[in-house]
């Protein structure tokens, strides 16, 4: 083993640099030099125990030893060029060269030397390249021919051997050539097994690295066949490999995905390269049979490369073939979701506190205009000299205006409780009849200054309900006001209880303006109000809704607007006859959120208008 590794070191060391990277163009190198080096080298050894046993030598002999030293020539070229086909041609025509040289003294077709034309063709199977094998073939054709010719001809000249020695040197000549072939047919057959080692052992790290990468690798058919898939997809899908092949991948592909899944398959097999996102579904691990769960899947596929194929009818190119490197995305999809959404949220949010502001504007503004003018009118009253009775008028509207505000901010501040959970429900027996009626005859005197007619229909069987009795007349307030306020003169609101199984459904409909489409999935939201709010012929906070909602959600019940616009709305409570205090954790409030603007709003407002005082108190005056 230490010889050959000398041997082997020292061929290596004669190796073009282009052959050092390629395992399979080092061996052929190899292969090619070491012969040629060891057969010149044994012919130079043998050549002085060739003249001590025949002594002189014949032209013809010297020129053959003579021509031994070609393939040390040939050893340098190709280790000094690297062309390994061009190695091979020199070859052939230097061996071509010798056999001529020899056959056409020594007899010429029926020479010894003439077997050794077939050695030329086998020689250059060595190469690997059909081009110089066909160029030897056709090299020793045409040498054979050349000699059959030329004996022909009679241009060779006559051989002074003897039939016996001529038998001699034929049988030398073909076991020559015999021991020749098999030592290239003993270095093709390790150029062979050289190549199967090296195939082998690609083979075994791609598949090492097709089972521990964790991204799926598949080879596709234009039409999404499967024709093979890496590992990867079992841990990714949860199933056997062997279930995806053909179709079985694409019938886990999302129904709603299967276009574009095929379409991207078919127009990388046209050349393009595609990336697209889907949807897979696969088998969770201790799930029950039928339970669907599907990831999202980047896969990005490209074609491979077109090479030819033989069929009946020549060369045709083989179908287009895709490969595609499938990415487990569902994380990301889901970060990518969760941002939206909160991007979404935060969109949401942006326009609340808009329409806080802007509403907040539109309602505070006049009855702080009230307060800070008509205050500093009394302040004045020497200057301006007003009467008793103007001063009491003035009082009250600073009253009448204080009050407004106090039950905004009171709306606010009931939203906020709410939302955060701080709100508490003071359960108690209460006849709901009784706070019904209360309630609308609050209202009556509204309604009729505003030429609407209100109806009320509370049957006197109502049960006694258990709940806020506070809250239950607030929700009454707030949709009975709503009607009244939303409704033209001469229309009508009815308020009508009743009883259905273990709940009380109150019923407030009217026959006022409406609500959009469009506006009515957003009934409810804090400070919403339906239209635009620079549009809006009434006045309000959009707090009435909300609060209704979060109370009629606290006392666990449920509340319906049907609304058409122009037709007039019909607002449904359910509310449980006994209510039982659920165990909730607080959430964060939104509105809460609102309280320093509110504060800041206040705060601006008021200063804005004390420098705008002059101009209110002279019109005002």
């Amino acid at each position: 083993m230490t010889v050959l590794s000398i041997i082997r070191d020292c061929l290596d060391a004669l190796l073009h640099p282009s052959a050092r990277s390629d395992a399979l163009m080092r061996a052929r190198h190899r292969a090619f030099i070491a012969p040629r080096l060891l057969g010149s080298l044994a012919a130079f050894a043998a050549f002085p125990v060739y003249l001590a046993m025949r002594g002189a030598p014949s032209a013809v002999e010297v020129a053959a030893f003579a021509w031994l030293i070609a393939p040390i020539l040939l050893s340098w070229f190709l280790s000094r060029t690297g062309r390994y086909e061009g190695a091979h041609v020199l070859s052939s025509l230097a061996l071509a060269g010798l056999i001529m040289a020899v056959a056409g003294s020594t007899g010429g077709i029926e020479s010894f030397a003439a077997v050794w034309l077939v050695v030329v063709p086998l020689e250059a199977a060595l190469s690997a390249s059909r081009r110089v094998a066909a160029f030897a073939s056709l090299l020793a054709l045409s040498c054979a021919g050349l000699l059959i010719l030329a004996g022909q001809l009679g241009w060779l000249p006559l051989a002074d051997t003897s039939t016996a020695d001529r038998g001699v040197l034929m049988a030398c000549g073909v076991v020559a050539a015999t021991l020749y072939a098999a030592g290239l047919a003993f270095g093709a057959e390790s150029l062979a097994r050289t190549s199967v080692a090296l195939l082998s052992r690609e083979e075994e790290r791609y598949r090492l690295l097709a089972r521990n990468m964790s991204d799926v690798v598949s080879r596709h058919r234009r039409n999404g066949a499967v024709q093979f898939i890496s590992p990867a997809a079992e841990a990714m899908l949860g199933m056997p490999v062997a279930q995806l092949l053909g179709h079985g991948l694409f019938d886990r592909v999302h129904v709603a995905d299967r276009p574009a899944y095929l379409t991207a398959l078919s127009a990388a097999a046209r050349g393009d390269v595609r990336s697209i996102e889907f949807r897979l579904r696969r088998e969770p691990d201790g799930s029950e049979r039928g339970q669907v769960d599907f990831l999202w899947v980047e896969m990005r596929c490209r074609p491979l490369d077109q090479d030819f194929g033989q069929n009946s009818h020549g060369d045709v190119p083989r179908e287009a073939e895709v490969v595609a490197v499938m990415r487990d995305v569902t994380e990301h999809k889901l970060s990518e979701q969760a941002l939206d959404q909160a991007r979404s949220a935060a969109e949401t949010a942006d326009a609340a506190k808009t329409r806080f502001l802007a509403t907040m504007s539109h309602e505070l503004r006049t009855p702080l205009n009230a307060i800070i003018g008509f205050s500093e009118m009394i302040a004045q009253e020497q200057t301006l000299m007003l009467g008793a009775a103007q001063r009491r008028e003035y009082a009250q509207l600073i009253n009448d205006s204080g009050q407004h505000l106090l039950s905004v901010v009171n709306g606010i501040l009931d939203m906020s409780k709410m939302e955060s959970g701080n709100f508490e429900i003071a359960s108690e027996p209460f006849a709901p009849r009784a706070s019904l009626l209360h309630c609308c005859n609050l209202l009556a005197l509204k309604a009729r200054e505003n030429g609407i007619d209100l109806i009320t229909d509370a049957p006197q069987d109502l049960p006694v309900m258990t709940g806020d009795p506070r809250a239950f007349k607030q929700i009454v307030l707030n949709l009975v006001a709503n009607a009244i306020k939303f409704t033209e003169r001469g229309g009508q609101v009815s308020v009508a209880a009743s009883v259905s199984g273990s709940q009380l459904m109150l019923r407030i409909g009217d026959t006022g303006v409406g609500i959009a489409a469009e506006d009515l999935k957003r009934i409810g939201a804090p400070f919403f109000q339906a239209g635009k709010t620079y549009q809006r012929r009434h006045e309000g906070t959009g707090l009435g809704l909300s609060i209704v909602k979060s109370l009629v959600a606290l006392h666990l019940g449920e509340l319906t607007v049907q609304s058409r616009l122009g037709e007039g709305t019909v607002v449904t409570v359910r509310l449980p006859l006994v209510y039982t205090p659920p165990q909730v954790k607080p959430v964060e409030s939104k509105v809460a959120t609102l309280a320093p603007v509110l504060r800041h709003d206040l705060q601006d407002h008021a200063r804005d208008q004390s420098q705008d005082q002059p101009a209110l108190v002279k019109k005002s005056a």
